[in-house]
């Protein structure tokens, strides 16, 4: 939101810097993130002044130039060579002197020496306007009128006033910020409540208001009070549309917004006045001078003023005459009943719409205008006259209007009042500063609270409507904080803390621990729509009697199911950025899984894991490495370990259709999830041409392992540990995991750790065996282990290895 400093110094003309206004709107809240010069002309005209031509003569050497002695003030003429053709003696000109800056329309700028054209020396040059930036002409200089002072500054002149622009980055509920007056409202309260400045707030009069004229009426009717509470509108006729002054054009190129025409000027100058939305329509083009507020037909076409034509929804809400659409109610106009530089009548709308109403027909139609900005986070539905008015009088002004008719205002409102009681006590606990109760009242009617009721104990305030976030006490109390200043609430000396008990670990702040420790790990967070494609998702295995939970009213047939599975996220992920050549990634996403059984929706909280890429970078000490299941499996197995899984955790082939390698993670019989490594044809459906390895896991079910998981403590080992290796010959079928779960089954008091540090399979074995090398450490908590009790243990988990299948080797 841009805020002029001119603009705001109309309504509160006070001394400080805009620098310093910055830093006390952003100490009430409205951040300002950055002030910047805005010049209505680049460099305003510094060393441009205003001369008269004296004499005026032909070059002697050149027939298109002319040799002037022109007067700018000082003892002496000053001769200038001119090439226009309209120069002559005894007009009153703009005459850029010697040092000026010249700032040209594309962009580049010269400086103004002292030279000789064609032999004859030139002390400056006659400008013409499109030569300083104040229009395109260029067939002749730049005359003025005959009782211009000589000697005058150009910009003085002519009025050119520099602004100091400040950029307010608003938050969603404070709409009454969006126009000068609110922001002028907020810093008053500021500089009167700490500084004791009696600065007034100089609000816009409407006293003026009033019917000039009478014309055949437009009559308006309401069909959808919900989704149009309030409608107002006048007509004004005699309408001469054309270029805005000076004044209103400067004030909107200060803000960013680029002038139409006066009509159109004086609409977005009220809506960044007083943060109402206007339209104006060309009142003859209204068939049966009639406004209908309505919901549009499904189908209805609509051409917009950009040219394109749209399809309406039923959903939609519309401005119509007696036949057809004129506006989208609060987004956008219409072409055929624009203002035009051929109208002459003109029927000025303000109204008040639904919010959801208006933000979900600029996201159906990808419309965001300024209007439909203020409208989607609500407005004052009492602004609505007060906006009317304001425009009428400045059409008057700016564009010769007579007022045609009385204001035409179609309330459907109930409730107009907001009370709200306030305990001064609550405001002292909850803000940490004992504010004293006349400070509090006075905070509240700056900022147009009405106190209804007061005690030494509380107060009753109605709220403003312009406030439709301040609901309850504590909105009310952050609205007197805000004003008297966060940074003027002590730190105690002393703080109290009380004693509690943490409550039990919940899935959030686990999620929250899982999250922490995989981005330590290396994986970087990301969050992928719920909403994935049908026809991507037909090769998901449904349970029996379950179905994909479809959206009824789906934005595009690539969103139209709740996601099954993480997997398709994660992989549009990947394929984003494979796309942008980033091609090592480590991802983790968490977020809910959807399925119907048997009618039933069922949601299941889920975090996933994918890996891509190379495992490790190249250089001088490694090559580069592809990452591979196991990479991934090692992450997963540290996740569960984290949880309290450790030595419990089983691999179970599966059969999942998106995965080869496929496995389910289950501990202790409790399902935890599934992995294993993308299948290829799922893959190239999301255009991925690189092995992903993924992984998703019940956070409900890892929930329960920790809740599971008892509480231990134990010494730190004293006594040493040692170490023994087998080499064994097994079946190619026989995972580490049977092994190590036999060991510890044969040797439960000693065995601290199995470990797997050898792999071979190859031609030099028998073809379906291969190769693993164990390690197995063991130690005694309560003394040193002799070599007899190692013996004795090793022997017990050797016989049950063999037990299984396995050969021992040397």
């Amino acid at each position: 939101m841009r805020i002029s400093w001119n603009w705001l110094r109309q309504y509160i003309p006070t001394d400080i810097t805009p620098q310093e206004a910055a830093e006390l709107l952003t100490s009430t809240g409205l951040e300002t993130e950055s002030v910047t010069r805005f010049e209505p002309v680049t460099g305003m005209l510094e060393g441009v002044v205003i001369g008269e031509v004296k004499e005026c003569a032909k070059h002697p050497d050149a027939d298109r130039l002319s040799v002037c002695q022109v007067d700018i003030g000082g003892e002496n003429l000053h001769q200038i060579v001119c090439g226009a053709p309209n120069v002559a003696a005894g007009q009153k000109v703009l005459v850029a002197t010697i040092g000026t800056t010249i700032h040209l329309p594309d962009g580049t700028s010269f400086v103004i020496k002292k030279s000789r054209i064609r032999g004859q020396e030139s002390n400056g040059m006659i400008c013409a306007e499109d030569e300083l930036g104040l229009g395109t002409g260029h067939a002749g200089i730049m005359v003025l009128d005959a009782a211009a002072p000589v000697g005058k500054g150009a910009a003085d002149f002519l009025g050119l006033q520099a602004d100091e622009v400040l950029e307010i980055g608003l938050t969603p509920n404070r709409t009454d910020a969006m126009g000068h007056v609110g922001v002028a409202r907020d810093l008053r309260a500021v500089l009167v409540h700490r500084h004791g400045t009696d600065v007034p707030l100089n609000m816009p009069s409407v006293a003026e208001f009033a019917p000039d004229a009478q014309a055949d009426p437009i009559g308006v009717e309401v069909k959808d009070s919900f989704a149009c509470p309030r409608y107002a509108g006048l007509l004004l006729t005699e309408v001469r549309v054309g270029p805005s002054p000076n004044w209103l054009q400067e004030r909107l190129n200060a803000i960013g917004l680029k002038p139409i025409n006066n009509v159109v000027d004086v609409t977005n100058y009220v809506q960044h006045d007083l943060a109402q939305p206007l339209h104006a329509f060309d009142a003859d083009k209204l068939r049966g001078r009639r406004i209908v507020v309505r919901m549009a037909t499904e189908g209805e076409p609509f051409t917009t003023l950009d040219g394109r034509e749209r399809k309406l929804s039923a959903q939609d809400l519309v401005i119509a005459d007696a036949e057809r659409p004129a506006c989208i109610a609060g987004v956008f106009g219409g072409m055929e009943s624009g203002v035009t530089e051929g109208t002459k009548n003109v029927f000025l709308e303000s109204a008040c719409f639904e919010p959801g109403t208006i933000r979900r027909t600029a996201r159906r139609h990808g419309l965001n205008t300024d209007a439909s900005f203020r409208f989607e986070r609500g407005v004052d539905p009492n602004g609505t006259i007060i906006a009317l008015q304001r425009a009428a009088l400045l059409l008057k002004e700016v564009a010769g209007a007579r007022i045609a008719s009385p204001i035409i205002d179609v309330d459907h409102r109930t409730n107009h009042v907001r009370s709200i009681e306030l305990s001064f006590a609550d405001c002292a606990r909850l803000t940490g500063v004992d504010i004293p109760a006349d400070a509090i009242v006075r905070i509240l009617e700056l900022l147009d609270f009405i106190v209804t009721d007061r005690n030494a104990h509380r107060v009753n305030v109605q709220v403003p409507s312009y406030r439709m976030d301040v609901l309850r006490p504590a909105d009310v109390i952050e609205e007197i904080l805000r004003i008297h200043g966060y940074d003027h609430v002590p730190i105690p000396e002393h703080t109290q803390v009380p004693a509690m008990v943490h409550d039990p670990l919940d899935r959030t702040a686990l999620g929250g621990r899982l999250t922490a420790q995989l981005v330590a790990r290396g994986f970087r967070e990301v969050m992928t729509p719920s909403l994935v494609s049908g026809a991507k998702s037909a090769g998901f295995p449904l349970a029996e009697g379950s179905a994909f939970v479809r959206v009824q009213n789906p934005l595009s047939n690539e969103l139209d199911i709740l996601r099954p599975t993480m997997l398709y996220g994660l992989l549009g992920a990947i394929a984003y950025n494979n796309n942008r050549q980033q091609r090592d990634l480590r991802f983790l996403e968490r977020g809910r899984i959807y399925s119907d059984a048997h009618g039933k929706v069922v949601e299941l909280d889920m975090i996933a894991v994918a890996i891509t890429g190379k495992r490790q970078v190249e250089s001088w000490r490694t090559p580069a490495a592809p990452a591979d299941l196991f990479d991934l499996k090692a992450e997963v197995e540290t996740l569960l370990e984290r949880c309290g899984a450790k030595g419990t955790i089983t691999w179970s082939p599966m059969d999942f259709p998106l995965l080869t390698h496929a496995h389910e993670i289950v501990v202790g019989g409790r399902h935890i999830g599934r992995i294993g490594q993308v299948a290829a044809a799922t893959l190239k459906s999301f255009d991925v041409a690189q092995p992903v390895f993924f992984a998703e896991l019940s956070e409900q079910a890892l929930l329960e392992l920790v809740q599971a998981q008892k509480t231990a403590y134990a010494d730190v080992a004293r006594f040493p540990s040692v170490r023994r290796d087998l080499s064994l010959l097994i079946d190619g079928d026989l995972r580490f995991e049977r092994l190590r779960e036999v060991a510890f089954g044969a040797e439960r008091k000693l065995l601290r750790e199995v470990g797997l540090f050898d792999v071979y399979q190859g031609d030099k074995l028998t073809p379906g065996k291969k190769s693993y090398a164990l390690s197995f450490t063991l130690q005694d908590e309560e003394k040193t282990l002799t070599d007899e009790q190692v013996d004795k243990a090793m022997g017990r988990i050797r016989k049950a290895i063999e037990g299984v299948g396995a050969e021992v080797r040397g």
